[in-house]
């Protein structure tokens, strides 16, 4: 019998309505109580270690198994969420981008965020994008405004056209120093205040990550600097995951068992390549689906965005769970 398993992505979960940033797309915390209470009631929540075995030795999972998976280390599952796992005996598997706890940068993906959830309104923010891009046009040699809101501005099941065409735009659509100089500027003018007070704020800190571990959280990889790994050479993807891996290390004193979140999902063959050679044990994409669990996929296993399923734990199931 195949092997599958439901595996739920979650970013942002927090008090929302007493939280700075309200506005944040994110999952409130008590909702994110209700949709555990729902996995309980219809799956069996098993841990990282469980799934590992799994895909090394192909041993059977159970039945409906389920594995709850947190990018970004966010300061709010540590407060929020993690004592809500402890509470129901289930363990989270957590995945911290180093760079951003260890020097206090905030992602250029949370920047992002964070101005949407800032400014009056996403059009505010395509018209300061256009100001910035006009100054910077002659230096940098960029395309006219309406090139790439044509190549970028492309609505899907979650965004507007105005919101994707900053998202894409702001993560790969521009070269990486401009990418920079733009979302500087609307990281400063939207939110205003200082990065590396927000990177605190934000973010896990180094001794909350290993309390988690101590507690039986599983802690993965997130990358170094939370790059597309896509869009790296092989030399700067391998660059990524090893110092992702020292910054494991000191979390976990070792990475015998260690495992991948591919950071906004991009990998290629390159990726994979280095992560058999760094003896990863398995990662985590992006792709909608449940994970069908075996050697041949232990690098590419698909996950369900939390939107995916109901947050109400006397919901009846949907199709995700026929598919489990």
């Amino acid at each position: 019998m195949e092997n599958r398993v439901t595996i739920v992505l979650y970013h942002y979960v927090r008090d929302l309505k007493h939280s700075r940033y309200p506005a944040i797309k994110g999952l409130d915390i008590g909702l994110f109580n209700e949709q555990l209470m729902f996995i309980k009631r219809h799956y069996t929540i098993i841990t990282m270690e469980q799934l590992i075995d799994a895909v090394d030795n192909d041993t059977e999972l159970p039945s409906k198994a389920a594995l709850l998976t947190f990018d970004d280390a966010y300061r709010d599952h540590y407060a929020y969420v993690f004592p809500i796992l402890l509470d129901q005996n289930v363990q989270g598997s957590f995945f911290p981008p180093a760079r951003a706890i260890q020097e206090h940068i905030v992602l250029d993906v949370n920047k992002i965020h964070h101005v949407l959830a800032s400014a009056p309104s996403p059009q505010d923010i395509v018209e300061e994008i256009y100001q910035i891009l006009d100054r910077c046009r002659d230096e940098y040699g960029c395309e006219s405004n309406e090139a790439y809101y044509t190549k970028f501005a492309v609505a899907d099941r979650f965004d507007t056209a105005d919101v994707i065409f900053i998202k894409r735009l702001l993560q790969r659509g521009l070269e990486e120093q401009l990418r920079g100089v733009v979302t500087n500027a609307l990281f400063a003018k939207f939110v205003g205040v200082p990065e590396s007070t927000f990177a605190r704020e934000l973010y896990m800190n180094v001794d909350q990550i290993k309390e988690m571990k101590e507690f039986g959280m599983h802690i993965g990889s997130h990358g170094f600097g939370h790059y597309w790994l896509d869009s790296l050479s092989m030399e700067q993807q391998e660059l990524e995951i090893t110092r992702s891996l020292d910054f494991l290390r000191g979390i976990e004193g070792g990475v015998d068992s260690w495992t991948m979140a591919y950071p906004y999902g991009g990998y290629n063959s390159d990726t994979i390549d280095l992560l058999k050679k760094h003896r990863c044990k398995l990662a985590l994409t992006i792709e909608l689906g449940v994970a069908s669990v075996s050697k041949e996929t232990r690098f590419r296993l698909a996950r369900l965005d939390t939107n995916d399923l109901p947050m109400d734990r006397r919901a009846h199931v949907n199709r995700w769970y026929e598919l489990g």
